[in-house]
């Protein structure tokens, strides 16, 4: 017998051999039926498992994270199917499920593969869907699974399988198999429906020096409807995309000249950007923070003697040499390090606790030029980063403040749907982080022990704390019911311990800091985008450059509004003007493409009767104001903006 834990440490007994979809059943036929995938001590098996040990287990359906995994990853099976039966020739790689759909890689050889190949490959899909086959593991040894491969001629998966240790499974249905550690549905059956969305080119191992490939991605649901829902988000989404908005609004743009995945602000965007910046560091100042600046570069020894290097320098910039021979420096990849050497430049008492520097820091990392993507995938992006050292009495009370800074941050934004993710270490990976276990234990601790004081709304993901230390991530929905991973707080007692960072306590004995690191925007680049998309770029009132445009009716007008425009400046109101040689429909239809907030409009009886009338963007007539009026309106819509 075994002793299967459910989620709600309720516990039954079952025979071995049982599988999570026979212990569905035996709670309920409509959970049977709804069983995606399953977990055992929270390592993901499959549905037609058999249990031979004790052990946790958990249920995912369609709604959970898990449950879409494997419904993905089981379509890009049948999608690689569908490819072998079409294309004999081609060559498959890898075919795994991404946060929406999933995406197989394949070599084509001489086929040129196009979208116009789609329509028939997802009526293959379906049909094979329908017919539904089981999915199944079995375990071979690496002799025959390399054998196969070389057999069949995919020097691809002979590569993979040359690099993979422990057990090596392959995944079967119907007359086809693949390379596979699992996470699968039960059967094919669950596929109702499926689109190919695009096809992008995506190099093997995603090194450039290797042959290029063709990317398949694609989406799957259980109904006709999900997948009618979701391309209809997908058209929204397309509406509000922050690389054709950015264009649009003159916020950003790219040059091939300076490089990909640098990108250059324009006078609105660098405006937005400023304000930004001023709105966190006003707040940061009332918070008690110090602002510091540090360079754009390091030497290479103060990233080794961080760990960063050792992690990730093979996706840095290459070291910068100088004439001196064993002199090398790096592109500033993190901020932390110099804050460490900040904090290193004089001594502390614990009367000086806590210290938080805030820095508003470039950092520059090497992404794959297939990687890039508008603002929210780039080479240089600025951190609104910050670095309390702290006492570990301190811990948990300044934890408690980031949090209340970063959702203050949301709420004054408009981001009002969240989760807050408590990210841990993979305890069967421990070489991927620095430090000792009890110090990990310390952190985690109080990470957890802070959010639940907080009473915010969370969830544990294991594997997805930094190298140096757990973090606690906020992952919240935009307008379009997207989730994004936007600010985070991580405690890490590695660095000072690294950095040899040191204060007096009260007996004047040297003790160790630990360290917060924090930053409510993530990067000012990915935030941006993120905000242009939410908001459609409709910005709120106290944060968008431009308030109101004043628009001449006719040339004698043009005096009159450049004098109303700089009198609502002096009252502290972001205003412009429109004086072209255009009619008055074609200034309103420029401000609305602009998104301007409010349109003022001056002609004869304005200018005769000292008003404006004023109009709102989207259309809605507001009425005549004095200037004065006007003034108290806009201040009055801008202190509510702030939500």
């Amino acid at each position: 017998m075994v002793n299967i834990t459910f989620p709600d440490n309720s516990v039954r007994k079952y025979e071995k051999g049982i599988t999570p979809y026979e212990i569905a059943k035996s709670i309920s036929n409509s959970l049977a039926r709804e069983v995606l995938s399953a977990s055992l001590d929270d390592e993901i098996i499959e549905v037609h498992t058999s249990i031979e040990n004790d052990g946790l287990i958990k249920f995912f359906k369609w709604d959970d994270k898990e449950g879409k995994a494997a419904f993905w990853h089981s379509t890009a099976h049948v999608l690689a199917q569908v490819i072998l039966e079409i294309y004999p020739h081609s060559k498959l790689t890898i075919g795994p499920a991404i946060e929406s759909g999933f995406y197989y890689d394949v070599d084509f050889g001489d086929h040129s593969f196009s979208e116009n190949d789609f329509e028939k490959i997802e009526k293959r899909i379906l049909e094979i869907s329908k017919e539904n086959h089981e999915f199944k593991l079995r375990e071979l040894s690496k002799k025959d699974a390399l054998n196969y491969y070389t057999i069949n001629k995919n020097e691809y998966k002979s590569e993979l399988i040359e690099n993979l240790e422990g057990k090596i499974t392959f995944c079967d249905h119907s007359n086809f198999t693949d390379l596979c550690k699992g996470g699968h549905l039960p059967n094919t059956g669950f596929i109702k429906s499926v689109k190919l969305l695009n096809v992008a080119g995506a190099y093997w191992r995603g090194d450039e020096n290797n042959k290029q490939l063709t990317r398949i991605y694609g989406i799957s649901f259980p109904k006709q409807k999900l997948l009618n829902e979701h391309l209809e988000m997908v058209e929204k989404a397309k509406k509000r995309d922050h690389r054709v908005l950015g264009k649009k609004l003159n916020l950003f743009t790219f040059s091939e000249k300076v490089g990909q995945g640098l990108p250059l602000w324009l006078p609105e965007g660098a405006e937005l950007r400023n304000r930004l910046e001023n709105f966190l560091k006003k707040a940061q100042k009332e918070a008690g923070y110090e602002m510091v600046v540090s360079p754009h570069i390091g030497s290479k020894k103060l990233y080794e003697t961080s760990g960063h290097y050792e992690k990730y320098g093979e996706d840095s910039f290459q070291p910068i040499k100088t004439p001196n021979d064993n002199e090398e420096f790096l592109l500033k990849p993190m901020n932390c390090p110099h804050h460490c050497e900040i904090y290193n430049s004089q001594q502390w008492s614990y009367r000086d606790l806590p210290k938080r520097f805030a820095e508003f820091g470039t950092v520059y990392r090497y992404e794959q030029s297939g990687e890039l993507h508008g603002l929210t995938r780039v080479r240089g992006f600025t951190q609104d980063d910050a670095h309390i050292f702290c006492s570990q009495d301190q811990l948990i009370s300044e934890f408690k403040n980031v949090i209340d800074l970063v959702l203050y941050v949301f709420k004054s934004l408009g981001f009002e749907n969240f989760t807050a993710q408590i990210s841990l270490r993979d305890n069967e990976n421990s070489d991927k982080y620095i430090g000792s276990d009890d110090k990990w234990n310390e952190a985690e601790k109080a990470i957890i022990d802070a959010t639940k004081e907080k009473g915010l709304k969370y969830r544990i993901e294991y594997g997805e704390a930094a190298f140096y230390g757990p973090k606690l991530d906020f992952m919240v929905k935009d307008a379009l019911n997207r989730e994004w991973q936007l600010g985070t707080i991580q405690v890490d007692y590695n660095l000072p311990e690294r950095f040899d960072l040191t204060y007096k306590n009260e007996k004047n004995e040297n003790s160790r800091p630990v360290m917060i690191h924090r930053a409510p925007f993530g990067s000012l680049e990915r935030f941006v985008a993120i905000l242009i998309e939410h908001t459609g770029g409709n910005f709120p009132l106290w944060l968008i450059s431009k308030q109101i445009v004043l628009i001449a009716v006719g040339g004698n007008h043009e005096n009159y509004t450049e004098k109303v425009s700089k009198l609502l400046e002096k009252s502290e109101i972001r205003a412009t003007y429109d004086t072209r040689n255009e009619t008055v429909g074609k200034k309103i239809r420029d401000a609305e493409q602009m998104k301007i907030p409010f349109m003022g409009i001056i002609g004869d009886k304005e200018i005769e009767n000292e008003i404006i009338s004023v109009r709102a963007h989207g259309g809605k007539i507001i009425g005549e104001m004095k200037i004065n009026e006007l003034v108290d309106y806009i201040k009055k819509e801008e202190k509510e903006s702030y939500n």
